[in-house]
């Protein structure tokens, strides 16, 4: 696959030290918060003032990134029936520019990871709509998971149980889990 890598995590219920462990064992750099709204209720240190403050004393950039990225944009059009619609996503201005600036920053082969919420890439945005358009940029986006790294190819395989992404959804035509309009 793809002549470099993207790598994606989410930090679920880990504490800041777990998630700092995995990105270092990646030599990840640049840690990009892909979540529509940069905080968690649950687990305050993954806020975005808190990640602001606290990952470059690990020698890690934090950079927000959600207002292109986020897996509930604000635009309504998005949606559909109350799900967000990744093929509408996919052809929003906002959206391009995020892709835009993650090829440019694999072209200059920065170490970068995707950060959302969801500890299951299979449930996250950041592999049925940043993943799959990575994909088509030929970059390959690598999951790390409680049990290692998992590929994009894997986890759609999992998330398709083997039907393949064409064959059961039709060309990458993937929707939120959850209802939120």
């Amino acid at each position: 696959m793809g002549k470099s890598t993207i790598y994606s995590i989410g930090h679920g219920n880990k504490q800041f030290d777990e998630l700092v462990s995995e990105l270092k064992r990646y030599r990840i750099e640049f840690l990009l918060d892909v979540r529509s709204s940069p905080m968690s209720k649950f687990n305050f240190h993954f806020n975005r003032a808190w990640l602001e403050k606290d990952l470059p004393d690990n020698n890690i950039t934090y950079e927000f990134l959600g207002e292109y990225l986020g897996g509930l944009p604000k635009d309504r059009s998005c949606y559909t029936n109350g799900k967000v619609d990744y093929a509408k996503i996919r052809t929003k201005k906002f959206f391009k520019d995020g892709i835009d600036l993650l090829i440019e920053a694999n072209e200059e082969k920065m170490r970068i990871a995707l950060m959302c919420s969801e500890s299951k890439p299979e449930e996250c945005h950041r592999c049925k709509l940043i993943g799959q358009e990575l994909m088509n940029h030929d970059i390959s986006v690598q999951h790390i998971t409680a049990n290692g790294l998992k590929s994009q190819e894997e986890v759609i395989e999992i998330l398709t149980q083997g039907f393949g992404v064409n064959d059961l959804f039709g060309e990458n035509d993937f929707t939120s889990r959850n209802t939120y309009l």
